[in-house]
């Protein structure tokens, strides 16, 4: 596949520490490939311990001022950051298809979340309040203030990077605190973009530090650094237990966004052609590459094979075309790692006597969209996270059934439930064990302000600009002994 204009070379890119570019310490590079051919986008810095070491020191450095600044500032610099993001739209948008392989669609929505989440976070930084509280002792003051925690780590995917480091950076740099960003090995780009948007907008050096390389290398020595306060994370739920453990240790503060097995219920009274909509984007936005994606979907019986015969017809109508056509839906899986993953487990479903009711075939290093029926205990695929265009539908004899399967799962990331009856679907939504549930709509929706996050091996604690506060600032008691009056 030849590449676009867009596609071309971008060059070497070193680290970002306290306003800067930087060398890596070892003088080593990596290759970031565009996922649609493996082609060559750029040489990124492979950043050592030496280089993260250096990276905290700058955010400490920086926060001895930083976390002084003053609401306005950091409303200012957030606002802004946020209008030139606005204007360099189109550009972003073609690094989202070239470095991770982004459709269309899907890489405009992130850079528009992406947006609003810098403005969410502009507003948030005016929100970090006390209180003045009553005081048993006669003429004392008392009162409670919240203060930045210092530095904050924070650790992004390659999957929606933007809106991930976005979101990641806003609210503890509207709360003030510093930051060192350890982005995904697969969007380096993405964040050095981000950081330029940034020092444009006017944030003080150091108060952003970026860097690159492999998490598996320096991503202790991030977590564990002893001027590191907070880490937040989004990955997988195997590395975030590790970090967990890690951060536990320590007595910092963690936030998780992992990984996810999330169910979609389609009960027998469902708008059912409503509800193969919010299925097929469930399972194949972004080809999969989604830790909400439904990739179990519970049928009542009465409606099970028309729901298979309307989410077949969905799937198949989804472009594998070029990534600038607003009709291709599918592109490519980021590496050759998670390709083999995704085959995996197809190839294990089918041998074990799961049948393909749609796709299961590749065109280069793209997935066609996958459905497979009669998928048991025993395959891969029907416990573990695929990350790909691949779900399972299920049929169940009723609305407990597929309740008692949906919780049947060590995680609990996001959930969705299709019937037209809201008498049902609240109390289900009450008794899935999943940080989110969407009534009549599709499993995969974010916005800034909520408090998104999952439980079980799906994560630990939640995100979100009014959330943030509470979790990237310490609370402060003081008092005032005031001389007694006559």
């Amino acid at each position: 596949m030849s590449k676009t204009p867009q596609a071309a070379d971008r060059g070497r890119h070193e680290l970002w520490i306290g306003g800067r570019h930087v060398a890596p310490a070892s003088g080593e590079y990596f290759e970031d490939l565009n996922p649609q051919d493996d082609s060559v986008l750029a040489r990124i810095a492979a950043a050592t311990m030496q280089d993260v070491d250096t990276a905290v020191q700058a955010a400490q450095a920086a926060f001895g001022s930083y976390g002084r600044t003053l609401a306005a500032e950091r409303e200012a610099w957030l606002s802004r950051a946020a209008g030139i993001m606005e204007s360099r739209r189109q550009a972003l948008v073609d690094l989202l298809i070239d470095e991770v392989g982004s459709p269309v669609g899907k890489a405009q929505f992130e850079v528009q979340y992406a947006i609003g989440c810098l403005r969410a976070a502009a507003g948030a930084a005016r929100r970090v309040t006390g209180q003045t509280l009553p005081s048993d002792m006669p003429g004392r003051f008392s009162m409670s203030v919240r203060q930045p925690l210092g530095v904050v780590a924070a650790i992004s995917p390659f999957n929606v990077p933007l809106l991930k480091n976005a979101k990641l950076t806003s609210t503890p740099l509207a709360t003030g605190n510093t930051l060192v960003l350890l982005t995904s090995e697969e969007a380096p780009l993405i964040a050095h973009a981000l950081a330029d948007i940034y020092r444009e907008a006017g944030l003080p050096d150091g108060a952003l530090n970026i860097v690159t390389g492999f998490g598996d290398r320096i991503g202790d020595a991030l977590t564990t650094h002893p001027l590191v306060k907070a880490v937040m994370f989004t990955g997988s739920s195997r590395v975030g237990k590790h970090i967990a453990a890690l951060c536990g240790a320590q007595m910092k503060r963690v936030i998780l966004e992992l990984g996810g097995k999330s169910p979609l219920i389609v009960l027998a009274d469902a708008d059912l052609e409503q509800a193969a909509d919010a299925a097929a984007f469930s399972v194949f936005f972004f080809q999969g590459q989604a830790c909400m994606a439904a990739s179990r979907i519970y049928v009542e019986r009465p409606v099970y094979e028309p729901f298979c015969t309307l989410l077949k017809a969905r799937a198949e109508a989804h472009g594998l075309g070029d990534l600038r056509d607003p009709q291709t839906w599918i592109g490519p899986i980021i590496s050759e790692r998670q390709r083999r993953r995704v085959r995996h487990h197809i190839e294990d479903a089918v041998a074990k006597g799961a049948r393909v009711l749609t796709g299961g075939s590749w065109s280069g290093n793209r997935c066609r969209p996958t459905i497979l029926l009669g998928v048991e205990e025993g395959m891969t695929v029907c416990r573990e996270e695929t990350f790909g265009p691949v779900t399972s539908i299920y049929p169940v004899d009723s609305a407990d059934e597929a309740m008692r399967r949906a919780r049947d799962t060590p995680y609990g990331l996001s959930a969705a439930i299709h019937t037209r009856d809201i008498n049902k679907a609240l109390p289900m939504a009450l008794g899935i064990n999943s940080g989110m549930v969407h009534i009549n709509a599709p499993t995969i929706h974010d916005e800034p302000h909520v408090p998104f996050g999952g439980t079980g091996d799906s994560g630990f604690g939640r995100e979100g600009t009014d959330i943030d506060i509470d979790t990237l600032t310490e609370w402060k008691w003081i008092t005032v002994q005031l001389p007694m009056t006559p």
